[in-house]
Protein backbone atom coordinates (compact mmCIF):
# COMPACT_ATOMS: atom_id res chain seq x y z
CA UNK A 1 0.00 0.00 0.00
CA UNK A 2 2.79 2.40 0.95
CA UNK A 3 4.59 1.69 -2.30
CA UNK A 4 1.49 2.56 -4.32
CA UNK A 5 1.12 5.84 -2.42
CA UNK A 6 4.74 6.71 -3.18
CA UNK A 7 4.14 5.82 -6.82
CA UNK A 8 1.11 8.14 -7.03
CA UNK A 9 3.06 10.96 -5.35
CA UNK A 10 5.98 10.50 -7.74
CA UNK A 11 3.74 10.57 -10.80
CA UNK A 12 1.53 13.48 -9.65
CA UNK A 13 3.87 15.58 -7.54
CA UNK A 14 3.55 18.63 -9.79
CA UNK A 15 -0.23 18.49 -9.64
CA UNK A 16 -0.16 18.53 -5.82
CA UNK A 17 2.40 21.36 -5.89
CA UNK A 18 0.13 23.28 -8.28
CA UNK A 19 -2.82 23.00 -5.90
CA UNK A 20 -0.66 24.26 -3.02
CA UNK A 21 0.61 27.17 -5.14
CA UNK A 22 -2.95 28.16 -6.08
CA UNK A 23 -3.97 28.07 -2.40
CA UNK A 24 -1.00 30.24 -1.37
CA UNK A 25 -1.65 32.92 -4.00
CA UNK A 26 -5.40 32.88 -3.23
CA UNK A 27 -4.64 33.61 0.44
CA UNK A 28 -2.08 36.33 -0.38
CA UNK A 29 -4.37 38.11 -2.85
CA UNK A 30 -8.13 37.43 -3.19
CA UNK A 31 -8.05 38.76 -6.78
CA UNK A 32 -6.03 35.72 -7.83
CA UNK A 33 -8.78 33.15 -7.29
CA UNK A 34 -11.36 34.56 -9.70
CA UNK A 35 -12.75 33.22 -13.01
CA UNK A 36 -11.40 36.23 -14.88
CA UNK A 37 -7.87 35.65 -13.64
CA UNK A 38 -8.09 31.92 -14.37
CA UNK A 39 -8.94 32.81 -17.96
CA UNK A 40 -5.98 35.20 -18.04
CA UNK A 41 -3.61 32.43 -16.90
CA UNK A 42 -4.81 30.11 -19.67
CA UNK A 43 -4.41 32.80 -22.31
CA UNK A 44 -0.92 33.68 -21.05
CA UNK A 45 0.45 30.13 -21.23
CA UNK A 46 -0.86 29.24 -24.70
CA UNK A 47 2.31 30.03 -26.69
CA UNK A 48 4.55 28.39 -24.10
CA UNK A 49 2.44 25.24 -24.18
CA UNK A 50 2.64 24.98 -27.97
CA UNK A 51 6.46 24.81 -27.87
CA UNK A 52 6.62 22.76 -24.66
CA UNK A 53 4.81 19.77 -26.18
CA UNK A 54 7.37 19.14 -28.97
CA UNK A 55 10.13 19.76 -26.42
CA UNK A 56 8.58 17.05 -24.23
CA UNK A 57 8.68 14.56 -27.11
CA UNK A 58 12.34 15.39 -27.75
CA UNK A 59 13.23 14.92 -24.09
CA UNK A 60 11.35 11.61 -24.07
CA UNK A 61 13.79 10.40 -26.74
CA UNK A 62 16.76 11.51 -24.66
CA UNK A 63 17.57 14.76 -26.48
CA UNK A 64 16.44 18.42 -26.43
CA UNK A 65 16.34 21.66 -28.43
CA UNK A 66 17.49 24.84 -26.73
CA UNK A 67 17.28 26.97 -29.88
CA UNK A 68 13.48 27.24 -29.99
CA UNK A 69 13.38 30.72 -28.45
CA UNK A 70 15.59 32.13 -31.19
CA UNK A 71 13.66 30.19 -33.85
CA UNK A 72 10.49 31.87 -32.56
CA UNK A 73 12.18 35.28 -32.89
CA UNK A 74 13.42 34.54 -36.41
CA UNK A 75 10.04 33.18 -37.50
CA UNK A 76 8.31 36.24 -36.08
CA UNK A 77 10.61 38.66 -37.90
CA UNK A 78 10.53 36.96 -41.31
CA UNK A 79 6.79 36.33 -41.29
CA UNK A 80 6.16 39.91 -40.13
CA UNK A 81 8.28 41.29 -42.96
CA UNK A 82 6.30 39.11 -45.39
CA UNK A 83 2.92 40.27 -44.08
CA UNK A 84 3.98 43.92 -43.96
CA UNK A 85 5.28 43.75 -47.53
CA UNK A 86 2.46 41.76 -49.15
CA UNK A 87 -0.53 42.13 -46.84
CA UNK A 88 -1.03 38.36 -47.19
CA UNK A 89 -1.43 36.68 -43.78
CA UNK A 90 -1.46 33.16 -45.24
CA UNK A 91 1.85 33.80 -46.99
CA UNK A 92 3.26 34.96 -43.66
CA UNK A 93 2.13 31.69 -42.08
CA UNK A 94 3.82 29.70 -44.85
CA UNK A 95 7.04 31.64 -44.28
CA UNK A 96 6.87 30.87 -40.54
CA UNK A 97 6.39 27.17 -41.29
CA UNK A 98 9.29 27.24 -43.75
CA UNK A 99 11.57 28.86 -41.17
CA UNK A 100 10.66 26.11 -38.71
CA UNK A 101 11.28 23.35 -41.25
CA UNK A 102 14.70 24.73 -42.23
CA UNK A 103 15.95 25.39 -38.70
CA UNK A 104 14.55 22.13 -37.36
CA UNK A 105 16.03 20.15 -40.25
CA UNK A 106 19.48 21.60 -39.63
CA UNK A 107 19.31 20.79 -35.92
CA UNK A 108 17.87 17.35 -36.61
CA UNK A 109 20.47 16.46 -39.25
CA UNK A 110 23.41 17.46 -37.04
CA UNK A 111 22.08 15.69 -33.95
CA UNK A 112 20.20 12.68 -35.30
CA UNK A 113 22.29 11.76 -38.34
CA UNK A 114 25.76 13.12 -37.53
CA UNK A 115 25.50 12.24 -33.82
CA UNK A 116 26.58 15.65 -32.49
CA UNK A 117 25.77 16.65 -28.92
CA UNK A 118 22.27 18.21 -28.92
CA UNK A 119 23.14 20.57 -26.06
CA UNK A 120 26.14 22.01 -27.94
CA UNK A 121 24.38 22.15 -31.32
CA UNK A 122 21.18 23.80 -30.15
CA UNK A 123 22.96 26.22 -27.82
CA UNK A 124 25.07 27.27 -30.78
CA UNK A 125 22.02 27.82 -32.96
CA UNK A 126 20.36 29.68 -30.09
CA UNK A 127 22.92 32.41 -30.81
CA UNK A 128 22.89 31.94 -34.61
CA UNK A 129 19.13 32.25 -35.14
CA UNK A 130 18.79 34.97 -32.51
CA UNK A 131 21.68 36.92 -34.03
CA UNK A 132 20.17 36.55 -37.50
CA UNK A 133 16.85 37.99 -36.29
CA UNK A 134 18.70 41.00 -34.85
CA UNK A 135 20.79 41.40 -38.00
CA UNK A 136 17.75 41.38 -40.31
CA UNK A 137 15.98 44.07 -38.27
CA UNK A 138 19.04 45.97 -37.05
CA UNK A 139 17.54 45.47 -33.59
CA UNK A 140 14.31 47.31 -34.47
CA UNK A 141 10.76 46.03 -34.04
CA UNK A 142 8.88 45.17 -37.24
CA UNK A 143 5.56 47.05 -37.45
CA UNK A 144 2.98 48.09 -40.05
CA UNK A 145 1.33 44.68 -40.35
CA UNK A 146 -2.03 45.94 -41.60
CA UNK A 147 -5.67 45.54 -40.61
CA UNK A 148 -6.04 41.97 -41.90
CA UNK A 149 -3.38 40.75 -39.50
CA UNK A 150 -4.84 42.85 -36.70
CA UNK A 151 -8.13 41.01 -37.20
CA UNK A 152 -6.30 37.69 -36.82
CA UNK A 153 -4.78 38.84 -33.54
CA UNK A 154 -8.17 39.89 -32.18
CA UNK A 155 -10.09 36.81 -33.38
CA UNK A 156 -11.76 34.74 -30.68
CA UNK A 157 -13.97 31.70 -30.36
CA UNK A 158 -15.93 32.39 -27.19
CA UNK A 159 -13.40 33.13 -24.43
CA UNK A 160 -10.51 31.48 -26.31
CA UNK A 161 -8.20 33.41 -28.60
CA UNK A 162 -6.44 31.85 -31.59
CA UNK A 163 -3.36 30.98 -29.51
CA UNK A 164 -5.47 29.02 -27.02
CA UNK A 165 -7.29 27.15 -29.79
CA UNK A 166 -3.97 26.14 -31.38
CA UNK A 167 -2.75 24.90 -27.98
CA UNK A 168 -5.86 22.74 -27.49
CA UNK A 169 -5.40 21.19 -30.93
CA UNK A 170 -1.70 20.52 -30.20
CA UNK A 171 -2.50 18.90 -26.85
CA UNK A 172 -5.15 16.61 -28.31
CA UNK A 173 -2.89 15.60 -31.20
CA UNK A 174 0.07 14.99 -28.87
CA UNK A 175 -1.99 12.82 -26.51
CA UNK A 176 -3.34 10.78 -29.42
CA UNK A 177 0.11 10.24 -30.95
CA UNK A 178 1.79 9.35 -27.66
CA UNK A 179 -0.93 6.98 -26.43
CA UNK A 180 -2.58 5.60 -29.55
CA UNK A 181 0.00 5.55 -32.34
CA UNK A 182 3.15 3.44 -32.91
CA UNK A 183 5.16 6.67 -33.27
CA UNK A 184 4.45 7.49 -29.63
CA UNK A 185 5.60 4.05 -28.48
CA UNK A 186 8.73 4.47 -30.59
CA UNK A 187 9.46 7.81 -28.90
CA UNK A 188 9.39 6.21 -25.45
CA UNK A 189 11.33 3.16 -26.64
CA UNK A 190 14.13 5.35 -28.03
CA UNK A 191 14.42 7.24 -24.75
CA UNK A 192 14.42 4.02 -22.75
CA UNK A 193 17.16 2.32 -24.78
CA UNK A 194 18.02 3.66 -28.23
CA UNK A 195 20.19 0.67 -29.16
CA UNK A 196 17.50 -1.85 -28.21
CA UNK A 197 14.88 0.21 -30.07
CA UNK A 198 17.07 0.19 -33.19
CA UNK A 199 17.46 -3.60 -32.98
CA UNK A 200 13.66 -3.87 -32.75
CA UNK A 201 13.32 -2.03 -36.05
CA UNK A 202 12.59 1.47 -34.75
CA UNK A 203 14.04 4.20 -36.98
CA UNK A 204 15.79 6.09 -34.22
CA UNK A 205 17.51 8.72 -36.35
CA UNK A 206 14.46 9.46 -38.49
CA UNK A 207 12.21 9.74 -35.43
CA UNK A 208 14.49 12.24 -33.72
CA UNK A 209 14.91 14.19 -36.97
CA UNK A 210 11.13 14.49 -37.38
CA UNK A 211 10.79 15.69 -33.79
CA UNK A 212 13.39 18.42 -34.33
CA UNK A 213 11.49 19.59 -37.41
CA UNK A 214 8.20 19.61 -35.49
CA UNK A 215 9.83 21.56 -32.65
CA UNK A 216 11.18 24.10 -35.15
CA UNK A 217 7.82 24.56 -36.85
CA UNK A 218 6.03 24.91 -33.50
CA UNK A 219 8.53 27.53 -32.32
CA UNK A 220 8.40 29.56 -35.54
CA UNK A 221 4.59 29.51 -35.66
CA UNK A 222 4.54 30.60 -32.01
CA UNK A 223 6.68 33.56 -33.08
CA UNK A 224 3.93 34.46 -35.55
CA UNK A 225 1.24 34.00 -32.89
CA UNK A 226 3.13 36.29 -30.52
CA UNK A 227 3.37 38.82 -33.35
CA UNK A 228 -0.41 38.59 -33.77
CA UNK A 229 -0.87 39.22 -30.06
CA UNK A 230 1.54 42.19 -29.96
CA UNK A 231 0.76 43.46 -33.49
CA UNK A 232 4.50 43.86 -33.93
CA UNK A 233 7.56 41.60 -34.13
CA UNK A 234 10.43 42.43 -31.76
CA UNK A 235 13.57 40.50 -32.79
CA UNK A 236 13.87 39.20 -29.22
CA UNK A 237 10.25 38.09 -28.83
CA UNK A 238 11.22 34.46 -28.12
CA UNK A 239 14.06 35.17 -25.71
CA UNK A 240 14.01 32.77 -22.74
CA UNK A 241 11.25 30.60 -24.16
CA UNK A 242 13.52 27.54 -24.32
CA UNK A 243 14.26 27.69 -20.59
CA UNK A 244 10.60 28.07 -19.70
CA UNK A 245 9.62 25.19 -22.02
CA UNK A 246 12.27 22.91 -20.48
CA UNK A 247 11.04 23.89 -17.02
CA UNK A 248 7.48 22.93 -17.99
CA UNK A 249 8.66 19.58 -19.38
CA UNK A 250 10.71 18.60 -16.34
CA UNK A 251 8.04 19.78 -13.90
CA UNK A 252 5.63 17.66 -15.92
CA UNK A 253 7.50 14.50 -14.97
CA UNK A 254 9.23 13.86 -18.30
CA UNK A 255 12.50 12.11 -17.42
CA UNK A 256 15.56 14.07 -18.52
CA UNK A 257 17.25 10.80 -19.45
CA UNK A 258 14.26 9.91 -21.66
CA UNK A 259 11.96 6.92 -21.83
CA UNK A 260 8.99 8.22 -19.84
CA UNK A 261 6.48 11.04 -19.82
CA UNK A 262 2.77 11.88 -19.99
CA UNK A 263 0.89 14.70 -21.68
CA UNK A 264 -1.21 15.19 -18.53
CA UNK A 265 2.01 15.76 -16.59
CA UNK A 266 3.19 18.36 -19.10
CA UNK A 267 -0.16 20.15 -18.75
CA UNK A 268 0.33 20.22 -14.96
CA UNK A 269 3.84 21.62 -15.42
CA UNK A 270 2.52 24.24 -17.84
CA UNK A 271 -0.19 25.33 -15.42
CA UNK A 272 2.34 25.47 -12.58
CA UNK A 273 4.60 27.87 -14.50
CA UNK A 274 1.60 29.91 -15.66
CA UNK A 275 0.14 30.20 -12.17
CA UNK A 276 3.55 31.09 -10.74
CA UNK A 277 4.12 33.89 -13.26
CA UNK A 278 0.57 35.23 -12.90
CA UNK A 279 0.62 35.11 -9.12
CA UNK A 280 3.92 36.97 -8.95
CA UNK A 281 2.55 39.67 -11.26
CA UNK A 282 -0.58 40.11 -9.13
CA UNK A 283 1.57 40.36 -6.00
CA UNK A 284 3.59 43.12 -7.68
CA UNK A 285 6.88 41.22 -7.80
CA UNK A 286 9.41 42.87 -10.11
CA UNK A 287 10.09 41.32 -13.51
CA UNK A 288 13.76 40.82 -12.59
CA UNK A 289 12.83 38.79 -9.52
CA UNK A 290 10.34 36.82 -11.63
CA UNK A 291 13.19 35.83 -13.96
CA UNK A 292 15.24 34.67 -10.98
CA UNK A 293 12.36 32.60 -9.62
CA UNK A 294 11.68 30.98 -13.02
CA UNK A 295 15.35 29.99 -13.19
CA UNK A 296 15.19 28.64 -9.65
CA UNK A 297 12.10 26.67 -10.62
CA UNK A 298 14.11 25.00 -13.41
CA UNK A 299 16.75 23.93 -10.90
CA UNK A 300 14.04 22.57 -8.60
CA UNK A 301 12.47 20.78 -11.57
CA UNK A 302 15.77 19.05 -12.34
CA UNK A 303 16.14 18.01 -8.70
CA UNK A 304 12.56 16.74 -8.66
CA UNK A 305 13.17 14.83 -11.88
CA UNK A 306 16.12 13.04 -10.32
CA UNK A 307 14.23 12.35 -7.09
CA UNK A 308 11.10 11.11 -8.87
CA UNK A 309 13.10 8.73 -11.05
CA UNK A 310 14.75 7.23 -7.97
CA UNK A 311 11.38 7.00 -6.21
CA UNK A 312 9.74 5.35 -9.20
CA UNK A 313 12.55 2.82 -9.49
CA UNK A 314 12.41 2.07 -5.77
CA UNK A 315 8.62 1.68 -5.81
CA UNK A 316 8.71 -0.53 -8.88
CA UNK A 317 11.47 -2.73 -7.46
CA UNK A 318 9.68 -3.13 -4.14
CA UNK A 319 6.46 -4.09 -5.95
CA UNK A 320 8.18 -6.56 -8.25
CA UNK A 321 10.46 -8.20 -5.68
CA UNK A 322 7.67 -9.91 -3.66
CA UNK A 323 6.19 -11.28 -6.89
CA UNK A 324 9.57 -12.73 -7.87
CA UNK A 325 10.02 -14.28 -4.43
CA UNK A 326 6.54 -15.85 -4.64
CA UNK A 327 7.36 -17.25 -8.06
CA UNK A 328 10.60 -18.75 -6.75
CA UNK A 329 8.78 -20.42 -3.85
CA UNK A 330 6.19 -21.88 -6.20
CA UNK A 331 8.96 -23.18 -8.47
CA UNK A 332 10.62 -24.85 -5.50
CA UNK A 333 7.34 -26.52 -4.52
CA UNK A 334 6.83 -27.82 -8.02
CA UNK A 335 10.38 -29.16 -8.12
CA UNK A 336 9.89 -30.93 -4.77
Amino acid sequence: MMNRVRLVLAQNGTLFALLVLIAVFAVLNPRFFTPGNASTVLLQIAELGIVAIPMAFLVMTGTLDLSIGSVASLGAVLSAYTIAGTGNVMLGLLVAIAVGVVTGSINGFLVAFLGLNPLVVTLGFLSVWGGLALLLTNGATVTGLGEAFRAVGLWRLGPANIQMIVLIVVLIAAWFVLNRRPFGRNVLAIGGNARAARLMGVKVRSTRFVLFVVAGVAASVVGLLLTAKLQSAPPTVGTGMEIQALTVVLLGGVAMEGGSGRISGVIAGLLFVGVLRNGLIILGVSQFLQTILIGATLIVAILLDSSMQRLLRASWNSMVAPQEETAEVEDEKVAA
